[in-house]
């Protein structure tokens, strides 16, 4: 074990949550704030005397409320520099999760520590005072945040050139739109230098420029060492700063372990739903290696020309592939969409194939060849199998991740720039 390792396994977790549960109590009416509470009072003191009395004061108390389980026995643990997704649907407690880690919220049951400053992007905007202008509410942020005044003087400019919103930073909060707001909550919380960062759904602020602006930032954060806990429903940002991920469902945790294997189960669970909502069998599909099936449709065997399930190619050289198909019966329009997606989870660009039906089910074989004008890097084949009558109407079976990849080792950047050229003419006038 080398030097650093050993000293690094020695530090305490810098996130660490035990048995933390979150009850939310409901209230029939605004009346019952006070007496459910007087009922169950009374019941304590009829208990001994008159058992039957405190059963009837009790269930008249249930009568007046109810409780909501948000969260039930997490547990986890994060060391200084790990990243953490976690993933869920809407109403499986992820927010809930992360308000209580950043102190926002308190735990009904359990405990959460979690050590050093602490960047949380939340609710952006929230603490925000309207009356005040943008750069006084940096000042007060920041001081929130433990920074001292001299220290925010220091970061102020560069806060402000990274929000983007000018002249506007000296006027009051109200005046904003809710983009330039959010873009200045954001530029704060990411230049207090945190040993903690905390993302909620917070990388959609503002336009598509800005919002690569703001993943660039994160990426220059977690360089330096900064632990990550992330939710989201961007799968592909998950791919890329998580190290780990974590599936909440109802309020428990059902999977760990690497992204793709969790979001892998998180795809199949939506997909159990969409195909129980169009009429289909949900219980059908199954999780295999590389993805999920329906029944007896899915990828038999995907393969390059040479055999292999990986390619080294120069720009430009042609790649090929043979896959073979099972097809379950019943599946009047099938159709293999077969996608290239860069070691992020960005697709690149894809194709859907329409394949002739097979009514009694069966297997289909086809070879699939593309020209590798990429630039220099590393690129997955995804396939799907799907049946698409029309694209209104396509219901998807089968999803296979990262069966196939390859590599394109030239360095292109000196003929095109991005990541594959674009057929462009260059028309140039006399000098003068």
């Amino acid at each position: 074990m080398s030097e650093s390792s050993a000293s690094r396994d020695a530090l305490p977790p810098a996130i660490e949550v035990r048995g933390v549960g979150k009850t939310y109590r409901m209230w029939a009416t605004p009346a019952a704030r006070l007496w459910v509470p007087l009922l169950y009072r009374g019941a304590r003191l009829f208990e001994r005397v008159r058992p039957a009395w405190a059963r009837r004061l009790r269930a008249a108390a249930l009568r007046g409320m109810h409780t909501h389980q948000a969260l039930s026995d997490i547990e986890l643990s994060l060391m200084p520099g790990e990243s953490l997704g976690i993933i869920g649907l809407n109403g499986s407690g992820k927010s809930t999760l992360l308000q209580i880690i950043a102190g926002v919220l308190p735990p009904t049951q359990g405990s959460v520590h979690v050590r050093g400053r602490v960047a949380a992007l939340l609710e952006l905007g929230s603490g925000f005072n309207p009356d005040m202008t943008g750069r006084e509410n940096v000042y007060i942020n920041a001081a929130i945040l433990g920074f001292a005044r001299r220290r925010v003087d220091a970061l102020i400019h560069d806060i402000i050139a990274f929000a983007e919103i000018g002249d506007y930073i000296d006027e009051p909060v109200r005046t904003y739109s809710s983009g330039m707001m959010l873009r200045l909550a954001f530029a704060v919380q990411v230049h207090v230098e945190p040993d903690v960062l905390i993302v909620d759904e917070a990388l959609a602020v503002g336009d598509a420029q800005f919002q690569a602006k703001a993943m660039t930032r994160i990426e220059q954060i977690l360089a330096r060492g900064t632990t990550l806990l992330f939710v989201g429903h961007d799968l592909n940002a998950l791919r890329a700063f998580c190290g780990r991920a974590m599936l909440l469902e109802k309020g428990r945790i059902v999977r760990e372990g690497l992204p793709e294997d969790v979001i892998n189960e998180y795809l199949q669970g939506i997909q159990r739903g969409v195909l129980a909502a169009r009429g289909r069998d949900g219980a059908a599909l199954r999780a295999v290696e590389d993805g999920f099936a329906h029944g007896d449709t899915r990828m038999l065997r995907a393969r390059m020309d040479d055999g292999s399930v990986h390619r080294a190619l120069r720009h430009g050289e042609r790649l090929e592939m043979a896959f073979t198909l099972g097809l379950g019966a019943g599946i009047g329009a099938p159709c293999l969409i077969v996608d290239v997606l860069d070691l992020k989870g960005l697709q690149i660009s894809g194709r859907r194939i329409r394949l002739p039906p097979l009514p009694g089910g069966g297997q289909r074989e086809l070879r699939v060849s593309l020209d590798a004008v990429l630039q220099k890097g590393v690129y997955r084949v995804r396939t799907r199998i799907v049946d698409a009558p029309s694209l209104d109407q396509t219901v998807l079976l089968a999803r296979h991740d990262g069966t196939l990849s390859f590599e394109v080792i030239d360095d292109s950047r000196e003929r095109f720039t991005g990541l594959f050229e674009l057929p462009m003419r260059v028309e140039m006038g006399s000098p003068d």
